[in-house]
């Protein structure tokens, strides 16, 4: 139809939110090569890299194409993805989530599939992977998906079109996705050829080329559109509170903002109807005015407004959904939306909803009951490979996190400073003679963190270049980790509210009792169900005589977390002995551990590592880093700040 506009794409190489310098690639040397024979005897010619790769001449052509009469539309989003040498743990992550649970019409987990198999098997996929140096990943959303009994045909068709655009075999899997209300397929796309080569694909045709492709074939399955379907989806279109294609068309003609409906007759009447319809709306909005008749002032901020409406909508929705499922019933008036760089810093609430902002790019949401008596929905960004998601009744505190050098980093740089910009354990020891080596190994974690991100280098010798400007490195990390990660989240309880009030252990609950947590509990809500759980744990604690009432305040008993965490270990490790045979260990500060990491156990006063020696074992905190070393042999030091743990190092048991 004359007048519709598809949707602007761009497509963006390398990682989302990289924002490190490029380095040289064989892939860029490659471009440059290419650019230099594009560019031989025609001075002043410019280039951008968009016809490098295979399918160049069709995402040429295929982007000059405009849309047909009666062609249906596909939204395609993709992405390339950069491979570490020999890091599988994002190609596996990524293809966990594509067949994670609830993705199915019946809610069941996804299935892969590729060319010839209804079920692929994912372990051969990424084990195939191995050595590639990136991957492609695509997200296919025919608009009329909802008519298609099923997606495999359509995609394997688009797959097969694609090895004939590209001239090559690929190898690819893929899994469709029914939980939204616009069904769609999560295409991965291995990085090699089918000759084992880098796979290079122009940049004109994964933005147009592979879009077209698959509105061509969504058509030739469901038909053209009719003239109904085409007003139906306009009339949709006029009143929407979110960036459409008549604002794009709109915006299109009035590039200074002033729109002249008297040049624009001759055009399609159901289209130019529609336009006329839109303004009137958008005047509504405040967003345009007529300002005489026939004559319309476009507001400037038109575009961003509208897609901030569009995604404060999708919010709202999506707050709706997970409220209903979890059961819980809040006024819409109480629906908040939690802004990172906003006046509320922090929020406390329990989890009643989590699942994906965007995506392709996996960033994440949760969505919060809080303790002010509102709902929240806050956006998490993307997380490790070594988070947790969120599971629903878990109660976090959600902080914005704040773009700057950490007091760890000051004393790196103090250490550096001595040292002509060279950080090691020694000069740290030498500078603070009281470090533990826990306080000295959280150091060099955070070197190791910024070392990943090419921001500063370790030497042979084990010691770090980290240079005399360490700070400003630091502070480009925190910026870095600031948009991939906008809030810090910690967890407070990892069980339900419900279950705390008479619950064994130091809980969330005693921590808000003696101070350690002071929140501002609303009247109503989440907020309104801890004041009654707390006055529950009051009454317990008096019973376990760890707390007495006295001329109307409470008095708790001296160490009371402490009592209550050894309490509720005790009471574990008996458990424990009794099912094993083992006998338990107490471990004090100055001890060395050793044994086998069996698991993790999580317990209402946090989580701890269960440690198995020949006869006996032992209880201690738990870190994110021994589950790398399930089943292995682990040997730590205990210190005041807590464990210095070495994986794979035998000392000898010590006490």
């Amino acid at each position: 139809m004359a007048g519709v506009d598809d949707d602007e794409f761009e497509v963006k190489l390398g990682r989302i939110g990289n924002r490190k310098p490029a380095k040289a690639t064989s892939y860029l040397r490659r471009v440059r090569q290419e650019a230099a024979k594009a560019s031989a005897g025609a001075s002043g010619s410019s280039f951008t890299g968009g016809r490098i790769g295979r399918g160049r001449a069709q995402g040429t052509v295929l982007a000059q194409r405009g849309r047909s009469r009666g062609q249906r539309r596909v939204v395609v989003k993709a992405r390339i993805v950069r491979i570490k040498s020999g890091d599988l743990g994002a190609v596996r992550a990524h293809l966990r989530y594509v067949q994670r649970d609830g993705v199915t019409r019946e809610g069941e987990p996804g299935e892969l599939y590729d060319a010839g198999n209804d079920r692929a098997d994912a372990k051969a996929f990424a084990e195939r992977s191995a050595g590639d140096r990136h991957q492609f990943r695509f997200i296919v959303a025919p608009e009329d998906s909802v008519e298609l009994a099923d997606l495999k045909p359509f995609i394997r068709d688009l797959m097969r079109q694609m090895e004939q655009d590209l001239g090559t075999r690929l190898d690819w899997v893929a899994a469709d996705h029914f939980n939204t209300g616009h069904p769609h397929t999560h295409i991965v796309l291995r990085g090699k050829d089918g000759e084992g080569d880098d796979l290079v694909i122009a940049r004109d045709y994964i933005a147009h080329g592979f879009r077209s492709r698959a509105a061509a074939l969504i058509t030739r399955e469901l038909g053209p559109e009719t003239d109904i379907e085409v007003a139906r989806k306009l009339q949709q279109e006029i009143t929407a509170e979110r960036l459409t294609r008549l604002d794009r068309s709109i915006l299109r003609d009035a590039p200074d903002g002033v729109l002249e409906l008297g040049a624009l007759y001759g055009r399609e009447p159901a289209w130019q109807a529609a336009r006329i319809g839109r303004l009137r709306a958008l005047g509504r909005m405040g967003l345009a005015e007529e300002s005489e008749p026939g004559r319309w002032q476009i507001n400037p901020e038109l575009e961003p407004k509208l897609r901030r409406m569009g995604e404060r909508g999708d919010i709202i929705k999506t707050m709706h959904r997970e409220m209903a499922a979890a059961g819980v019933t809040r006024a819409a008036a109480d629906y908040a939306i939690f802004d990172p760089e906003g006046s509320a810093h922090r929020l406390v609430g329990r989890v009643v909803g989590e699942g994906f902002a965007d995506e392709l790019t996996e960033r994440r949401y949760v969505v919060i009951d809080g303790v002010d008596g509102r709902t929240h929905y806050v956006e998490l960004g993307s997380l490790r490979p070594n988070e947790e998601v969120p599971v629903r009744n878990t109660i976090l505190e959600l902080r914005s996190r704040v773009a700057e050098p950490r007091a760890i980093d000051r004393t790196i740089a103090s250490v550096a400073a001595r040292h002509g910009g060279i950080y090691s354990d020694r000069a740290h020891r030498e500078f603070d003679p009281q470090a533990s080596g826990e306080y000295v190994g959280s150091h060099v974690r955070r070197l190791e963190a910024m070392r990943r991100e090419g921001l500063v280098g370790r030497l042979a010798d084990g010691s770090w270049s980290v240079g005399r400007d360490y700070l400003g490195r630091a502070l480009q990390y925190e910026k870095l980790q600031q948009t991939r990660n906008p809030v810090r989240v910690a967890v407070l309880s990892w069980q339900r509210l419900e279950d705390l009030p008479q619950a064994l252990g130091a809980t969330w609950l005693d921590r808000k009792l003696v101070g350690k947590e002071p929140d501002e509990l609303a009247s109503t809500g989440f907020g309104a169900e801890v004041e009654a759980a707390l006055r529950t744990r009051r009454q317990w604690l008096i019973e376990q005589g760890l707390a007495r009432e006295e001329g109307g305040q409470m008095r708790f008993a001296r160490n009371m977390l402490e009592t209550l965490e050894a309490r509720e270990l005790a009471w574990t490790a008996a458990e424990i002995s009794a099912r094993t045979g083992l006998e338990h260990f107490d471990v004090r500060a100055g001890d060395k551990v050793d044994g086998v990491y069996r698991r993790m156990l999580t317990l209402n006063s946090g989580r701890f590592a269960l440690i198995e020696r020949s006869r006996e074992f032992v209880l201690v905190p738990w870190r994110p880093v021994l589950e790398r070393a399930r089943g292995q042999l682990v040997t730590g030091q205990v210190g005041g700040e807590g464990i210095s743990w070495s994986i794979g190092i035998k000392r000898g048991i010590g006490r």
